[in-house]
């Protein structure tokens, strides 16, 4: 036994030796290839040598940046066009793209990406390859280009320009000369393809294999780059609402475009950024930007996109054949959906919504991609701007002053400088900063020098010297290029922030040390079957506490809620919120305010009391997802269908007949392969005889299973109501609904 311990001992030291000098070797890179033969600790390190191109550096620094959906969809109140739409629907009678920037600007954006072609076909330029857009409007008489404007506004305000080009193209497929999937062979095109009248000023020619689609895509690709200025990204979207043909994308012929016409801009859904696999504004609890793939990322022509709760761990990357560096972008919208719909019932985040995300965003190792959709008079509405404007000076507030500016510690870490950095090589990984005087901090910033050591904090925590002695108060796991702790205000002046565990010794850039003057809670509602309303603190669904503290804390401390139920704004002179209360019906507004302090106004509008709703009928229900929990007031109960109905339709007896103005339906968040895409409203008098109402599509569940609400052309009055699924998303077969409500008029 013992021999064979030794022997075990000296293998285990040979393949220590062969990992120590196959480490000693790896060279910083954006892609690294695993072999066969790697360890799992050769793989590690690896992993510790991926950093980001001076591209995506750039594009980490911007941190905070715009996304503008315009076009017909703005006008037909559509998430997802056709394709099929008149140009002219698009009646845009002015434009105001300095109001956006300067919007952005007072943000503290960096950077705005626009659609300029979104699924429907319909371009926001004036391309020399289609007449579905801009030109075959009535805007400036068919002369508009609002790229052309923004680009200039960009310019103005200081504000980097993004593409948005959408590779799927509802018109190319709808259209009967149209070029997607028409079935063209692969041949030689030049690119791009000359218009008599219309010369570029660029000169630069490529030569291209490709079919007719991937000319058409090039050709247009080659306009946006060349005549609106330095592009920074250009955005490509993964969704495919329709294929034919079994058309592919020649991604590798656009890839060596963009870098050719664009050296400085990155690639989102390709090898430079990822989705950050939702559309929520969720953001992971550890997001790794060094993950693997099984191809090399640098020559793949197809992406998936990375939706998995985990991406960069150890045991991920032991699955990977190359490790690649590649950021996340955490993209949601300011607005229900992606396009404006209109001011009254479409709902506007928070400012301490957007506060939030944009610290858990950029805060937890990505950038934050806010959605602001102009109206149909070319603004944004006054709402966005109110909410932008809080966001920028809160953030600005907050981390506008550094409070270990002057500290005592390693200048590497102390002088705002990611090309300067500590590197921590000894056992004991850790850094102590000692301030003249106690402060009161709620936040740190932390940041790794990731170009030049790469991603390689796993766990970490943060201490302050209180009562003699050290006690935690922050802990986290991976840095990168940024981590922001939040907890609850401590003073102290000796603060110690400890690596616990890494990939290999780490480099610490940058540490600052904030505060955040904390609001009162944001607001939530919750009724009952017989109506009771119960409004309390908000609940973070995506796993951080708001403002790094449970915010039930907060309440019985100064903390007092408002109501109102007649339309009006809660202020303090309100009716007092001190327990449940009954609402029938209609709109009710709250907010909490603590020693003058107000925090953002929660608004809800109810529909029926469903205390008297039965089943009537249910074309198929499982065991556990009963169809009577579609309306039992509790959201985190489901009807779920079976996979095979045909039918897939709920009614039910609202008890009396009312007079109906819209319903809602609320999917469940912890089921998503049975989203309600697509169905009809039927109505009975009797229960067994029934007539159609209207049809109704909802958009971008999947990705953001919320509450959707639907208007009825015109208000109907009925006591029994059948709902019917036509389309499920995902081509999914079963249905589920958490809830359904009816509003009354």
């Amino acid at each position: 036994m013992k021999k064979i311990f030794i022997a075990t001992a000296l293998m285990a030291v040979v393949y220590l030796n062969a990992d120590a000098q196959s480490i000693g070797t790896i060279k910083l890179q954006n892609t690294i290839p695993v072999s066969a033969t790697d360890t799992k600790a050769t793989i590690i390190a690896k992993a510790a040598h991926v950093v980001p191109t001076s591209n995506q550096l750039s594009a980490l620094k911007n941190e905070f940046i715009a996304f503008i959906h315009f076009g017909p969809n703005t006008f037909t109140r559509m998430e997802w066009g056709s394709g099929k739409e008149d140009p002219k629907v698009f009646d845009l009678k002015e434009l105001h793209t300095d109001q956006w920037c300067q919007s952005m600007k007072a943000a503290g954006m960096k950077m705005v990406i626009i659609t300029v072609k979104h699924h429907d076909g319909f371009v926001l330029w004036q391309s020399r390859y289609t007449t579905h857009g801009i030109m075959s409007t009535g805007f400036e008489n068919g002369k508009g280009d609002i790229l052309k404007e923004l680009s200039a506004s960009c310019k103005k305000y200081g504000l980097k320009l993004g593409i948005y080009l959408s590779p799927a193209d509802l018109f190319q497929i709808e259209s009967p000369t149209g070029l997607y999937g028409n079935l063209s062979k692969a041949t030689k095109r030049s690119i791009p393809r000359q218009v008599s009248g219309r010369p570029f000023a660029n000169k630069t020619k490529f030569e291209f294999e490709v079919d007719d689609y991937n000319e058409y895509f090039l050709n247009q690709l080659f306009e946006v780059l060349t005549e609106y200025g330095q592009v920074d990204e250009v955005w490509f979207d993964g969704a495919t609402p329709k294929t034919k043909g079994g058309q592919q994308y020649n991604y590798a012929s656009w890839k060596k475009l963009i870098h050719t016409l664009a050296p400085k801009a990155v690639i989102f859904g390709k090898e430079d950024i990822r989705w950050c696999g939702n559309e929520a504004g969720a953001t992971r609890n550890t997001e790794w930007n060094v993950i693997p793939y099984i191809q090399n990322p640098n020559t793949a022509n197809n992406f998936a996109d990375l939706t998995e709760a985990s991406l960069g761990s150890r045991e991920d990357l032991y699955k990977g054949k190359y490790l690649h560096y590649q950021q996340a972008e955490t993209n949601t919208s300011i607005r229900e959906g992606w396009f404006y719909r209109d001011d009254d019932k479409q709902k506007v985040r928070s400012t301490d919504d957007v506060f939030d995300i944009y610290e858990r965003a950029v805060g937890g190792n990505s950038t934050f991609l806010l959605n602001i959709p102009p109206n149909r008079e070319g603004k944004f509405s006054p709402e966005d701007v109110k909410v932008l404007t809080e966001v920028g000076k809160r953030i600005n507030e907050t981390y506008g002053k550094n409070l270990f500016t002057g500290a005592k510690g390693p200048a590497q870490v102390l002088d705002k400088s990611l090309n300067t950095y500590l590197l921590l090589a000894k056992p004991e990984k850790s850094i102590e900063i000692t301030t003249g005087k106690p402060v009161t901090i709620n936040r740190i910033v932390l940041q790794e020098a990731i170009t030049s050591h790469g991603e390689r904090v796993e766990q970490h925590t943060l201490e302050a010297w209180i009562d003699g002695k050290w006690q935690e108060i922050a802990s986290a796991t991976n840095i990168g290029y940024k981590r922001i702790l939040r907890f609850p205000e401590v003073t102290a002046s000796k603060f110690r922030l400890k690596v616990l565990s890494s990939r290999a010794a780490p480099a610490i850039a940058t540490i600052e040390a904030h505060y955040y003057h904390t609001k009162p809670s944001q607001l939530q509602f919750d009724r009952d079957v017989n109506g009771l309303l119960t409004i309390s603190p908000k609940t973070h669904e995506f796993g951080w506490n708001p403002h790094g503290q449970n915010a039930t804390e907060n309440l019985g401390k100064g903390v007092e809620i408002y109501y109102t139920t007649d339309g009006t704004e809660p202020t303090a002179a309100s009716k007092k919120y001190t327990g449940p209360v009954s609402i029938a019906k209609g709109e009710i507004k709250a907010i909490a305010i603590a020693h003058k302090d107000k925090g953002s106004i929660a608004t809800e509008t109810f529909g029926l009391i469903k205390k008297d709703w039965k089943l009537l009928t249910v074309s198929s229900e499982t065991d556990k997802n009963k169809g009577a929990m579609a309306f039992d007031a509790k959201k985190q109960t489901y009807w779920l269908s079976e996979a095979n109905d045909s039918k897939l339709q709920i009614a039910i007896d609202l008890g009396a007949a009312h007079n109906l103005s819209a319903f809602v339906y609320t999917p469940p968040k912890s089921f998503l392969d049975g989203m309600m895409e697509k169905g009809i409203i039927q109505i009975s008098n009797d229960g067994k005889n029934w007539e159609t109402v209207e049809s109704f599509e909802f958009g971008n569940l999947i990705n953001d299973p919320t509450a959707r609400t639907h208007y009825f052309k015109k208000a109907v009055t009925a006591r029994y109501v059948q709902v019917q699924a036509t389309t499920i998303a995902g081509n999914k077969k079963a249905l589920a609904i958490a809830e359904l409500d009816f509003l009354e008029r």
